[in-house]
C-alpha cells in the first residue's frame, strides 16, 4: 500500500511540473524566436552564397534586391528580412514589416 501512495505521489508531482512547460516558439514574449521562420537574425555574419539554401528552407524567397542589400520574404508567415550583404557574408540582417517586402 505504502509503494502505491509514493508511486502516485510521484506521478502526480511529476504532472504538475510538465504542465509548467511551455514552448511558445519565441525567445522573449511576443518576439520570434531566432533563426526560425519568422527571424532570421542568425544568419548575420554568415557566409551569404552558403547561407540561401537556409533562408530559402525556412520558406523565404528573394523578393528583390537594392544594390548590395536583399529583401526576403516569407509568404506562409508573412515575415520580411532585409539582409546587407559585405565582403560576401550577410553582414546586417533587420526583419521588417511585411509591407516593407
Amino acid at each position: 500500500m505504502t509503494f502505491k501512495l509514493k508511486a502516485v505521489a510521484i506521478a502526480a508531482a511529476t504532472l504538475s511540473l510538465t504542465a509548467c512547460v511551455e514552448d511558445t516558439g519565441s525567445s522573449e514574449a511576443g518576439r520570434p524566436a531566432v533563426g526560425s521562420e519568422y527571424d532570421l537574425s542568425s544568419f548575420q555574419g554568415a557566409k551569404a552564397g552558403q547561407a540561401e539554401l537556409g533562408i530559402q528552407n525556412l520558406g523565404y524567397e528573394l523578393i528583390r534586391t537594392q544594390g548590395l542589400t536583399q529583401y526576403w520574404f516569407n509568404r506562409s508567415t508573412g515575415a520580411c528580412a532585409e539582409m546587407t550583404v559585405g565582403d560576401g557574408r550577410y553582414q546586417t540582417v533587420r526583419m521588417l514589416p511585411a509591407e516593407d517586402c
